[in-house]
């Protein structure tokens, strides 16, 4: 499981809001939304994400191997 548990630690340590994203940045608020919800988001939106918080795509999304499996 992909998880985004990691943006929201670096959005609060860049000092970032969701509102800035949005209304700065240009990400859309559903793209926000699916982050939110732990749902997939294309490769670019993640570089994008990296480029703003001038972060590394670890400090963005974390894998979580299934227990099931």
């Amino acid at each position: 499981m992909i998880t985004y548990e990691p943006f929201w630690a670096t959005l609060r340590e860049k000092n970032q809001s969701t509102y800035t994203l949005i209304s700065v940045h240009g990400i859309s608020s559903s793209t926000v939304n699916r982050l939110r919800h732990d749902q997939p988001v294309n490769t670019t939106t993640l570089g994008d994400l990296c480029r703003i918080l001038d972060c590394d795509i670890s400090q963005i999304i974390k894998y979580i191997p299934d227990a099931k499996k």
